[in-house]
């Protein structure tokens, strides 16, 4: 970001994980509290893209496994005669989403419940700021008045 932006950056999408890194905006005055909400954020985003480029490779080559295995018990090859990449039906598919979805819903509910964690502590730290930035400008505003 250009060095006279005061709000976080949004890139576009990840080609691993499909989310959109964020670059954070520092404020040159950043409190201690104002940093650690950052840093719990940047966390959070770094886990999160983890998560989610780790599922994302597993996700594709398991995918590619079972097309490949299924168009082999057909005796078909992963190309067709025009040299286009040969697909299963809908119902073929499904099987294989309920099973990927089956064989990693414990990973999934671990990722939901750090999930929450981070983002509880996130909100609460948000909430602590809001309530800092409020005080100070009331203090700021009574100086004024007097």
């Amino acid at each position: 970001p250009p060095p006279h932006s005061h709000s976080d950056w949004i890139g576009p999408p990840d080609k691993h994980s499909n989310l959109r890194p964020v670059i954070f905006y520092v404020p040159p005055e950043e409190s201690a509290l104002e940093r650690r909400l950052r840093e719990a954020r940047q966390e959070n985003q770094a886990c999160n893209q983890h998560f989610w480029a780790r599922h994302n490779r597993a996700f594709r080559q398991e995918k590619e496994e079972f097309i490949y295995s299924r168009l082999k018990a057909k005796g078909l090859e992963m190309r067709d005669e025009t040299g286009q990449k040969a697909t299963l039906n809908a119902e073929e598919m499904a099987d294989f989403y309920k099973d990927f979805l089956s064989k990693n819903f414990r990973k999934h509910m671990q990722y939901n419940r750090d999930w929450y964690k981070r983002n509880f502590t996130i909100t609460f730290l948000m909430g602590q700021v809001a309530l800092a930035r409020a005080l100070r400008w009331l203090r700021w505003k009574k100086k004024i008045v007097e």
